[in-house]
């Protein structure tokens, strides 16, 4: 095994594009339609977390959650929070598990849990 691509149901093009590239900072590596007028199935990219998103019923279900490892969670609040995104205003938590979380929903009800891991000494 190598690895894995989670599939993020996605209902607006425009709004996964707004929130995954302009907002997260993702970068748009391919698109793939069978023709025009057909949904959309997209790969984004961010270092290397790479996520597939699709409009096709039946790919996958609106809800996920995704935990995404960072080693730089505190930089990545700071410049989503100079962006003024209307529909996230993500906050850092402190967790139980010796964690530091991020979470942001997209607009589609997936969530986005960014995690920073503590060494304990």
């Amino acid at each position: 095994m190598k690895g894995i691509i989670p599939i993020l149901r996605i209902f607006d093009e425009t709004k996964a594009k707004e929130f995954y590239m302009n907002y997260l900072g993702f970068k748009l590596d391919w698109e793939h339609r069978y023709e025009v007028g057909m949904p959309l199935y997209m790969q984004v990219s961010y270092d290397t977390v790479v996520i597939h998103l699709s409009e096709h019923h039946g790919d996958c279900t609106p809800g996920a959650a995704l935990r995404i490892e960072t080693e730089h969670l505190e930089e990545l609040h700071g410049r989503l929070s100079l962006q003024n995104y209307k529909y996230a205003r993500p906050g850092i938590e402190e967790t139980p598990w010796h964690s530091r979380e991020m979470t942001i929903t997209d607009p589609f009800g997936s969530r986005l849990i960014f995690v920073e891991t503590s060494v304990e000494s």
